[in-house]
């Protein structure tokens, strides 16, 4: 049986890659984004995103909402950079109009655009860390 836990430390790094990447993720709406750990999925994906189906949203009156679920068989042996390339692929099933719908593999979400983000997210984030010394000389 899969069994479902919260994920804080890939909803923490996903809400870091939203924000260093936010002129190409700004449209999605992080208090409507949610990340789970499955254990034991009988699946081949790394992570899978889901959307909350229009008939649930119009009679429960909610907005649309996602939720990033991460296999940990696979997720969890990951590297940093992996994880960061697998958790990019997943935000650009979100629509820009963040409708409740997915994007399909192709035109927005292929492996070319997220080798593209993950090299922009890479370079801003070394520039972040990269101290500014000042010469005293």
């Amino acid at each position: 049986m899969i069994r479902y836990v919260r994920a804080d430390d890939v909803r923490e790094h996903a809400l870091d890659i939203i924000e260093t990447l936010r002129d190409y993720l700004g449209h999605i709406r992080v208090e409507k984004l949610y990340f789970v750990r499955s254990y034991g999925a009988k699946t081949n994906a790394v992570a899978r995103i889901h959307g909350l189906p229009r008939i649930w949203r119009v009679v429960l009156d909610l907005e649309p909402q996602y939720v990033i679920e991460v296999v940990s068989e696979k997720y969890d042996m990951l590297g940093f950079g992996e994880k960061t390339r697998v958790l990019i692929h997943e935000l650009l099933h979100i629509p820009k109009r963040f409708t409740g719908g997915l994007r399909p593999h192709g035109k927005y979400v292929n492996n070319r655009l997220v080798e593209k983000l993950y090299r922009i997210y890479c370079r801003r984030k070394s520039k972040a860390i990269i101290p500014k010394t000042t010469s005293s000389l």
